[in-house]
């Protein structure tokens, strides 16, 4: 299965482009639609401007064996970010942007550096605010030779308007679904109207790419991957996504239900945050888990 970039020709390209011109001339690339100009390096939410900075770029092994195989997911970390989480535990470079700027030209070469260090694709994380300098890069690196397939690394915070142009480059989308009800998405990542958007971003990537594909060495080639972090105090909200995802997804959705959370960040010594202020016990990972079953899931990562 080659990747769908592979396919595309220079019209779509030049449409591509376009887009791309009129997004950043007046910013709808993410659900804020801030309208600054970033082509005069105006900067809205997520503190980025014309060029994305890029924190770091490298052969991942931390990320889900699918995706990691035997040489690495190719990943390249995008600071700033379209969300404010106040337990973020990558606040360093989400909030506070660090990294070089870096041209198209320069994005393009890193992705053909991880592609010659043998990584099984490209995984882009943090991307929803820099799609369009995403696109320019990849239509580069197209052209020198890349021939890995795309991960689209996000926090499900993302633009439908945005979603479809990706259609023509994305093989593989990775959401990270936080919240259920609003009321939590505004106080824990000042986003009232994630869940709505996270409903409508889901089905659209799912339309796109189906449900996950996983080639004979191992190794995910297309699909959906959803990853939710249990929150202490959510399972609730947990179990309504978990329910959401079988009935009106897939039932064979792959996800990752992790146990990764701590309280960092804003959450540290804040009363405000007292509710998500220590990390999820055993007993409610477990729960969540069965849970995940009696919904009819069939795919969950051990």
């Amino acid at each position: 299965m080659k990747p769908v970039y592979l396919s595309i020709n220079k019209d779509v390209e030049n449409e591509c482009l376009e887009w791309i011109n009129k997004t950043l001339q007046n910013c709808c690339a993410c659900p804020r639609r801030c309208g600054v100009n970033r082509l005069d390096n105006e900067i809205g939410h997520c503190k980025i401007g014309r060029y994305a900075r890029v924190s770091s770029a490298f052969p991942h092994f931390g990320e889900e064996s699918y995706l990691v195989g035997w040489h690495g997911s190719g990943t390249i970390f995008f600071s700033g970010c379209n969300l404010n989480c106040v337990f973020c535990q990558n606040y360093e470079i989400s909030q506070y942007p660090s990294g070089p700027e870096c041209s198209t030209e320069i994005i393009a070469e890193m992705m053909l550096n991880l592609q010659s260090l043998g990584c099984h694709n490209i995984n882009l994380v943090s991307p929803s605010h820099v799609i369009p300098q995403i696109i320019e890069a990849l239509i580069i690196a197209k052209q020198g030779g890349l021939q890995l397939p795309i991960v689209y690394n996000t926090n499900s915070y993302d633009s439908i308007d945005s979603l479809k142009i990706l259609e023509n480059w994305i093989d593989i989308y990775m959401p990270d679904v936080k919240y259920w009800e609003d009321e939590t998405a505004r106080k824990y990542s000042n986003a009232k109207n994630y869940p709505g958007v996270v409903k409508e971003t889901i089905k659209e990537m799912y339309r796109q790419v189906g449900d996950l594909v996983i080639n004979s060495d191992g190794i995910a080639q297309r699909g959906l991957l959803v990853r939710h972090l249990v929150m202490p105090g959510l399972i609730h909200e947990t179990k309504e996504i978990l329910r959401w995802l079988a009935k009106d997804i897939s039932e064979n959705t792959y996800i990752n239900i992790m146990e990764q959370y701590r309280p960092t960040y804003k959450v540290l010594d804040n009363p405000c945050y007292f509710q998500i202020s220590r990390r999820p016990t055993r007993e409610e990972m477990d729960e969540v888990i069965r849970f995940a079953k009696l919904c009819g899931l069939i795919r969950i990562a051990e």
